[in-house]
């Protein structure tokens, strides 16, 4: 080796104990002092403190605190870097959505079991809710473009295939069957991420933190700008997981400021599935 190349692998070795020692620091100063870090070490701090459950034992008024001081890429890099949901899961989820003019008096109470690689989806409208009794299935594997299912209440038990986008979907929802989980928001996010930042709207306008159906999370809202375009909302509430880089609650406001959708994923947790699960002739099911 050559005193050149020894000097070099010296400022190198130098350099990158300095950074650990610098990440080590990060890792461990306390909420208050968050804002002051640089970005990636912000990014590192948030994926500590979700993972041993320092952020779900912060007090409301420290979580405002702490997530108002963050730069806002930060955050977009902790939701980017992931995971954004489980590889196969089961959740229930609250939803309303405004079709038509009209905003529905009662949510739907759905439970999805999900999977990925191939995508495959079962869900179910529980009775406490809105279309209760109604089944879809969805493989992607099997039909990408369509999915398979039937109406609820005492005469929806012809099940059949329908377009992902047909009649039948639209008329309860604007998204997709493809669309239900904790990824597609985060997706969402990170899509509109850059309209609001290059109109000057990358902080959120607000920061609360909320329980909806028992699920407490960092309500993150942020205000479209009068010139933003191709956004979903003039208003949206994003509810951040306190223990993982996903979120967890939607509500989002149109023009004058009525809801358009509001959404909770108030239960959540890993599953490991067989074919069975999706499949029509599961004796649980009413396909």
């Amino acid at each position: 080796m050559t005193p050149e190349t020894a000097t070099a692998t010296a400022t190198m070795a130098t350099a990158t104990m300095a950074a650990g020692i610098a990440q080590q620091e990060a890792a461990t100063v306390p909420s208050t002092a968050v804002g002051a870090l640089a970005v990636d070490d912000q990014v590192r701090w948030l994926q500590r403190a979700a993972r041993d459950d320092t952020l779900a034992q912060l007090e409301d008024t420290k979580l405002v605190a702490l997530f108002a001081s963050l730069d806002p890429r930060a955050l977009v890099r902790y939701i980017a870097a992931g995971p954004n949901g489980y590889d196969a899961c089961e959740f229930t989820m609250r939803h309303r959505e405004r079709i038509g003019g009209r905003w529905p008096k009662t949510p739907d109470h759905v439970l999805v079991r999900l999977a990925h690689d191939p995508l495959r989806l079962y869900a179910r409208w529980l009775p406490d809710g809105a279309h209760a009794g109604q089944e879809v299935l969805y493989d992607a594997a099997r039909r990408g473009d369509a999915m398979y299912g039937h109406a609820g209440g005492v005469f929806g038990v012809v099940s059949m295939w329908t377009r992902l986008d047909g009649a039948f979907a639209r008329s309860q929802s604007h998204h997709r069957l493809t669309d239900l989980g904790t990824e597609s928001i985060a997706r969402q996010f990170l899509a509109d991420f850059p309209r609001l930042a290059d109109s000057g709207a990358a902080k959120p306008s607000q920061v609360a933190v909320q329980t909806r159906d028992g699920v407490r999370v960092v309500a993150l809202t942020w205000d479209a700008p009068a010139d933003a375009s191709g956004l979903p909302a003039s208003r949206e509430t994003l509810g951040l997981d306190l223990r993982h880089p996903w979120f967890r609650t939607v509500q989002s406001y149109d023009g004058a400021g009525r809801l358009i959708e509001d959404v909770v994923i108030e239960h959540i947790e890993p599953k490991t599935f067989d074919a069975f699960t999706f499949d029509a002739s599961n004796p649980d099911y009413r396909f």
